[in-house]
Order: C-alpha cells, then structure tokens, then sequence
C-alpha cells in the first residue's frame, strides 16, 4: 500500500471540520490533497497540533507550527506520529510513504519509517512553493 502524507497548512478554516477540509484556503495543501487522493492507496495529514490526522477527523481551528518548536519538541512530535501512524493505520502494510510535506515536517520522521523498512519518497523535494504548485497544476491535469 502507498500512503501520501501531506503537511497542514497556515491557512485554516475558522470553524471545527473535518481535517481534509480544514486546510482548504491554502491552494499548496488543495492540490497536495488533490493529487495524493488520486495516486496513493491511502491519505493522511500531518499537524504540528495534532500529529497524524485522518481526513474524516473533526478538528478545531488552532494555531501552531513546528516551526517555533525546538529541536527535542520535534523529535518528540515525530515520535508522535510515526506511533500514531501505527496505530491510525494498517503499518505492516504500508509499503512506501510519499511526503508532501517540507523539511521540518519530515527530517525526523523519516529515520523512523526506514526503520522498518519502509520506502520514503519525497516528490517534491527541492522545489519552492511556486514550484510546487506548478508541478501539481501539470499533473492534475491528467485529472480533469
């Protein structure tokens, strides 16, 4: 199974929903979304609040990012989600992971998933926001 882990966003609603909706203002988490829906067996989202989020999870709006964090707060929050992604998720079965997320969302996670050997892949690795988004808007195309 391929599972696509894409990064919350700054841009919130301002009203409990469900995690896939809550991120929506932002148009790189929209077409992260989007893109993952379509070419992962699996979606799920990742908070600096709430770790691994599913998206038919219903959260509050909130504020808070990784990257006011410290260096042990981050590892603490990767530690977090890499437990979470077991529990949340059918692991053994997880056979790669593709990030669509930056580097503070992922730089500790990382080393915790090839432990068990799973495959990283991280599509858009070096690539700037605008970047980003034209690389998504050239693949969803396929998808209109």
């Amino acid at each position: 199974m391929k599972l696509g882990l894409i990064s919350c966003s700054k841009s919130k609603q301002n009203y409990p929903c469900r995690a896939e909706e809550m991120y929506q203002p932002s148009a790189l988490f929209s077409k992260a979304y989007d893109f993952a829906i379509e070419q992962y067996d699996k979606v799920a989202i990742i908070s600096a609040k709430h770790g691994l989020l599913l998206p038919h999870e219903v959260i509050e709006p909130y504020e808070q990012t990784l990257k006011t964090m410290r260096r042990k707060e981050k590892k603490q929050w990767a530690e977090r989600v890499y437990k979470q992604l077991k529990d949340k998720l059918d692991f053994k079965e997880i056979s790669e992971i593709f990030f669509h997320a930056g580097l503070e969302y992922r730089e500790n996670l990382i080393p915790l998933i090839r432990s068990d050997g799973i495959r990283v892949q991280v599509p858009l690795k070096g690539l700037r926001q605008g970047e980003q988004l034209q690389w998504y808007n050239v693949r969803l195309q396929d998808y209109d």
